[in-house]
């Protein structure tokens, strides 16, 4: 079954690796939400701004350094409550994922890109 996941972090810029995860989880045949700090599109769909409440989302895959994290700690701990958080490669943070794990949301150290490569996402 495929997971609805969302990009947290999403850009338009096609360098960055949040715009590259969510191309490949579309080619994957995921439903993506990208959500970054401005609009604009990633393929047909839309970058979505102001922590939009989605529901049943399987898996947040962090493209925020951790310097940064602490403003969506709420946002993705208690409205979005993702079955798992994905740390991507400079977005480790022992904190959220302790505070994850205490809220039973499974943590994984791992990219995106590769999990999807290996087919292991």
């Amino acid at each position: 079954m495929m997971k609805k996941t969302l990009v947290l972090g999403a850009s338009t810029n096609p360098e960055r690796y949040a715009y590259k995860a969510v191309v490949k989880l579309l080619q994957h045949g995921h439903e993506v939400v990208p959500v970054g700090l401005r609009t604009g599109k990633i393929e047909h769909v839309e970058i979505l701004t102001n922590n939009p409440v989605i529901k049943e989302i399987d898996t947040v895959t962090l493209y925020v350094g951790p310097q940064n994290q602490p403003v969506y700690y709420d946002y993705i701990l208690n409205q979005i409550k993702p079955k798992r958080i994905i740390f991507n490669p400079g977005t480790e943070n022992p904190e959220l994922e302790k505070l994850a794990q205490e809220k039973g949301i499974e943590t994984e150290i791992a990219c995106t890109l590769v999990l999807l490569s290996l087919g292991e996402y």
